[in-house]
């Protein structure tokens, strides 16, 4: 966890300098001031909890304790197993001790772990305490790492989450976390003061304040952001709508188009925009550019009385609404589909529900970091089990799970990067995040039906039934592999949220020409990666088959710069053939437009 130069004392240095308190009144001043907004967001954390309102989580205290025991007991239940990790930690602090010893008499220091950019100041590797915290954190993080890898016996969910929960422990309990420990915010506090701390703790109230009882850790400059006047900006028309959506079709920006429509089905979690976040990022502007008819779902952000919708109704009312639409508007029997995230798993079930129902309107499917097959489906996959689904659906006892607990989830499977840079920046030296549009999207969370939620974790990621074939919506059986349309199947490379492997292997039940993609970066990024930034490269190989393993089909893929984007109009363009029609209107003579794009749905 240090860098990979070499550390000595400079003599003619002070390792203290900095260190002190510059006015000890204007610090104490300071400290009262922190305190007080400190107390207020310990109100606003406690009062709802006070009154019965909300529940801690998304992590049960009570699992991470039962799961680490069972590590503990691996290690405890054999004397020679539990000497050898009390060998092992000793030996690995010896060595800090050494490094320790030999920085004092000003020799050279060779570096114990890998570089970690938390540790980037000079004091981390100069000043002996915070180069003995540095290092000491760092045999600790290998050797815990280590207990849960090689605790054999533990059955594989257990030891995921094992694994899981101890990277989220180390990571909060980095010493570049905490003021007394980190040489960068002592020095920092000491200059100001405390001032620091004192905006810092009035960001952090109103945060807490912000959540209801829970963190709602800004990520960015939310003032900089107003959707649908510098986000969400591509010009369109809400031409349909009904209590679980809205469609919206855009207007057209070249002479002729694509005879096919297309059809997008995003997530519910979080919002659509992510697809339009500003002129040069947005996936449906450059398609409108590329001479498409675009229409997109925008999912209602549930409440109460959404609880009881489920898969069948956000197909029915979501997807098939959407065809009826575009045939209304546009005339056209025969759409391309696009399905992002769980829009795409949601896409797919609907495939085989409409195949069995004698509906082939969707012609071609694209499918964007798309899980259908989740047996390698990631860390998300450590909150689904049957303890955790009964303790969420009493969570959910007002018929939906709150938006702040699945952005506090996503932001625990990369915690390191996701929330603790941000606590450091943001409360503990007082500064405002940056405006960056991709994170005011991320924190823009939305709350998740009850019905739908729960069937979406039992039925894909606990089951795993999409892919089995043994998933009903609607007492129809789904089977994937009577979808015989081309898919384009994407994937990122550096996913956690849908592995590129669990995207290969859903590529397998399905029963057509499948296209699979993997781009650099990672579920957000790699989606969104216009062609004029130049950014980034894609891989492209065989089709996916059983008897091609992954790891197989990477050996064989051709890697190519820049954005997958133009790869995809490509194949997008052969399938539909060149046949062009005059651009259409939102709505066209039949659908009297409701309201501007983005609509007020993706408001609420």
């Amino acid at each position: 966890m240090n860098s990979t130069r070499p550390a000595s004392p400079n003599p003619d240095a002070d390792p203290f300098k900095g260190y002190a308190v510059r006015d000890p009144e204007a610090f104490a001043r300071n400290v009262a001031h922190m305190l007080e907004h400190l107390g207020k967001a310990a109100s606003a954390w406690v009062e709802p909890r006070e009154r019965g309102e909300v529940r801690d989580g998304p992590i049960s205290y009570s699992d991470v304790v039962s799961t680490l025991s069972e590590v503990g007991d691996y290690w405890l239940s054999d004397p020679q197993r539990a000497f050898q990790a009390q060998a092992k930690l000793m030996s690995g602090f010896m060595g800090v001790w050494a490094n320790s010893l030999a920085r004092a008499s000003g020799q050279p220091v060779a570096p114990l772990a890998k570089p970690d950019k938390r540790f980037a100041d000079e004091d981390w590797h100069r000043h002996p305490l915070f180069a003995f915290l540095r290092e000491g954190y760092g045999v600790l993080n290998d050797w815990s790492s280590a207990l849960v890898r090689d605790a054999d016996g533990l059955d594989p969910h257990t030891k995921h989450k094992a694994a899981f929960y101890t990277r989220v422990i180390l990571n909060a309990l980095s010493p570049a976390n905490f003021i007394a420990t980190n040489p960068e915010l002592y020095r920092e506090t000491m200059a100001e003061n405390g001032e620091n701390l004192v905006r810092g703790m009035r960001m952090f109230a109103e945060d807490m304040a912000r959540g209801e009882g829970f963190l709602k850790l800004r990520q960015s400059c939310e003032e900089t952001f107003r959707v649908g006047e510098n986000v969400a900006t591509t010009p369109g028309k809400v031409v349909a709508e009904n209590e679980l959506c809205q469609i919206i079709q855009y207007a057209p920006l070249t002479e002729t188009v694509a005879k096919r429509p297309i059809l997008i089905s995003p997530p519910w979690i979080n919002r659509f925009y992510i697809l339009d976040l500003n002129t040069e990022k947005s996936l449906i502007r450059w398609m409108v550019e590329q001479g498409h008819t675009v229409f997109v779902i925008s999912w209602v952000n549930p409440d109460a009385r959404h609880a009881d919708k489920d898969w069948g109704d956000y197909i029915e009312e979501g997807l098939v609404f959407g065809l009826d639409t575009v045939k209304a508007s546009t005339g056209e029997e025969d759409v391309n589909a696009i399905g992002y995230c769980v829009g795409g798993t949601l896409l797919s079930a609907a495939l085989a529900y409409l195949k069995a129902r004698g509906d082939e309107r969707i012609r071609s499917a694209t499918l964007l970091t798309t899980q259908i097959d989740f047996r390698h489906s990631g860390d998300l996959k450590v909150f689904v089990d049957e303890q955790q689904l009964a303790e969420l659906e009493k969570i959910m006892e007002r018929g939906y799970l709150e938006g702040t607990r699945m952005a506090t989830t996503f932001n625990l499977l990369r915690s390191g990067e996701l929330i603790w840079p941000y606590v450091v920046s943001n409360y503990l030296k007082g500064k405002e995040p940056a405006p960056f549009d991709l994170l005011f999207w991320n924190a823009d969370a939305t709350r998740m039906a009850k019905t739908n939620h729960l069937f979406y974790l039992r039925a894909c990621y606990f089951e795993n039934r999409l892919a089995r074939g043994e998933m009903e919506i609607k007492g129809v059986p789904l089977d994937l592999s009577t979808v015989t349309i081309p898919v384009y199947n994407l994937a990122t490379r550096e996913d956690h949220i849908a592995p590129a492997i669990s995207v290969y292997e859903g590529s397998l039940a399905l029963g057509g020409p499948t296209t699979y993609v993997v781009t650099a970066s990672g579920h957000i990024a790699g989606v969104v990666n216009p062609p004029a930034k130049q950014k980034y490269r894609f891989w492209t190989g065989a089709a996916p088959a059983r008897d091609i393993p992954y790891d197989d089909w990477w050996k064989t893929a051709e890697e190519t710069p820049g954005s997958w984007w133009p790869h995809w109009q490509a194949w997008i363009s052969a399938l539909g053939g060149s046949e062009q029609v005059p651009a259409r209107e939102p709505g066209g003579s039949t659908l009297a437009p409701i309201e501007d794009a983005p609509g007020r749905y993706v408001r609420g």
